[in-house]
């Protein structure tokens, strides 16, 4: 009879010993957790040359959701300012004009924060 050959697999196969100082060691964690690796993960594709995609940041995403619902609450109130007209009748024009410019004004100042956050705060991997 034929012995069957057992398949090589990682826990099974050879295993790379680096030393590293306490704060490569620090440096190589973090990065792997930036981009949702495992350390042995990490190391792997690095030395392999693959390039390394971080996993979004939990904390980005909360952070612009955030902002996304001000978005939508602002805008749904200048919906209502602009529609319902014959509701607002008794108020200043000027003072109107003066509140949906600040309306939009914020609206603007939401939308650069959202590019801010999208474009600044990626993981730097």
């Amino acid at each position: 009879m034929e012995k069957k050959k057992a398949k090589t697999t990682r826990k099974s196969g050879r295993h790379l010993r680096v030393p590293v100082l306490p704060d490569e060691e620090e440096a190589i964690k973090e990065k792997a957790r930036q981009a949702g690796l495992s350390v042995a993960a990490y190391l792997r594709n690095v030395g392999m040359g693959y390039r390394i995609q971080g996993v979004i940041d939990a904390e980005l995403v909360r952070e612009l959701a955030k902002i996304n619902g001000d978005q939508g609450r602002l805008g749904g109130l200048l919906k209502l300012w602009l529609t319902n007209s014959e509701k607002l009748g008794n108020q200043d024009p000027d003072q109107l004009r003066r509140l949906i410019h600040g309306v939009l004004d914020r609206i603007i100042t939401m939308q650069s924060a959202l590019l801010r956050l999208a474009t600044e705060s990626r993981p730097k991997i």
